[in-house]
């Protein structure tokens, strides 16, 4: 029996597909969660033929667990994670138990954003930053005499922009220091100059050390209280010099990080003076993007992921090519979700390929702090990224969250 091991997932989204993907690709599909709710929908994850549920923190008990399957006769091909922060866990664990095609090593660096930015430190593509230690006293006057205001603070451990934070003065640089110390105050606060300029977010694969770009994407970010992303946009045609930009800087992150083969995705900006790159992450995006690359270029990213991760050559060539906007929809005010209209008619919308919802009544709604409080996303395609974008924006009107007020 041929078994492929997923550490954590969500519901939907990208994970959940790479699941769905190894079903399709004939594996027997395992799942280690710590998920109780998982546990208790168990009926509702066909694609998972075995559940196990164990604390996924804990590398001994996972051990335990694949020790276990392994006596049983399962032939455990690949050990995987497509979640924060488990693809690295999942690599130690694939080092120990499989053949492991990826490094380990790189995925750590990948995976901690004080890591890469020492790593490529000496790139021209890494804006200029500042690292300070949980035993260290916070040089304030140095931060505002070296770096133009607005600033970036943030957590090297943050995920999904929890805690990502602009200060627009002094007072705020200050008071987000109290916050970043008082909540984790063992762990290094990172400093960051702001780029301005247009986002994009970049899909790749590296197969025997050769990065090749899946797909560019352009960000639409929503500023409130955190950066959100309301929107994505995916190229058909990359201009040439957006490309080639974007290829160098990727060369060299796989070059000096001595990546062989994985998967990954960028964050970075087109500044005044060239690419900056705001962080990277060993996985493809979660939430919908595994979706837009299907229906941009017509293949399944996590499956050839998979393939790549089980040591064969992923087919990444675009059988054919279509510009996909997502148009992610947030809640403006704070209240219980009564109920939701809309969906069908946004369905039935030119364009729309793919409307998803994601809360039942009785959730709690709430403008986002973080990626996870986007409550529904719209995929349309068109013959242009502008018809797209009016398109997916035209169907995401339809949709209505009916909010009991707390």
């Amino acid at each position: 029996m041929k078994a492929i091991i997923f550490i954590s997932t969500n519901k939907s989204g990208s994970s959940r597909e790479a699941i769905r993907a190894a079903e399709h690709l004939g594996y027997f599909t395992i799942l280690f969660t710590n998920n109780e709710k998982q546990i208790q929908q168990r009926q509702e994850y066909t694609d998972v033929h075995k559940m196990v549920s164990v604390n996924t923190n804990n590398l001994d008990k996972m051990r335990e667990e694949i020790s276990k399957l392994q006596t049983n006769g399962v032939d455990i091909k690949t050990i995987v994670s497509f979640v924060d922060p488990f693809v690295h866990t999942a690599s130690i664990l694939c080092d120990e138990f499989c053949h492991n095609y990826v490094s380990s090593k790189a995925i750590e660096i990948m995976e901690n954003k004080e890591d890469t930015r020492l790593s490529l430190k000496d790139q021209p593509y890494t804006p200029n930053f500042f690292l300070i230690k949980p035993d260290e006293s916070i040089p304030t006057k140095t931060i505002c005499k070296q770096l133009d205001f607005p600033i970036i603070i943030k957590s090297p451990k943050s995920t999904g922009s929890k805690d990502v934070l602009l200060a627009e003065g002094e007072e705020q640089l200050e008071k987000h220091f109290d916050n970043l110390r008082n909540k984790n105050p063992d762990n290094t606060i990172m400093v960051e100059e702001y780029i301005d300029g247009d986002q994009y977010l970049v899909e790749a694969l590296v197969h025997n050390h050769k990065a090749r770009i899946v797909g560019i994407i352009e960000q639409e970010i929503t500023k409130r209280k955190r950066f959100i992303i309301t929107g994505y946009g995916v190229l058909a045609n990359v201009p040439v010099t957006i490309r080639t930009g974007i290829e160098n800087v990727l060369q060299s992150i796989v070059k000096e990080l001595g990546i062989e083969n994985g998967a990954l995705h960028l964050e970075i900006r087109l500044a005044k003076n060239g690419w900056k790159l705001i962080e990277i992450n060993p996985r493809i995006s979660g939430g919908a993007m595994n979706k837009m690359i299907q229906a941009a270029f017509g293949f399944s990213l996590v499956e050839q992921t998979l393939k790549l991760l089980l040591g064969e050559s992923p087919a990444i060539l675009p059988k054919h090519k279509k510009y996909v906007f997502t148009k992610y929809i947030i809640a403006t005010k704070k209240g219980i979700l009564e109920k939701v209209t809309g969906k069908r008619r946004a369905k039935k919308s030119p364009g729309v390929v793919e409307v998803y919802v994601k809360p039942k009544k009785g959730t709690l709604l709430m403008p986002p702090l973080s990626m996870g409080h986007r409550y529904a996303y719209i995929i349309a395609v068109g013959s242009s990224l502008e018809e797209a974008k009016n398109l997916a924006n035209t169907a995401a009107k339809e949709i209505i969250f009916h909010l009991e007020e707390e």
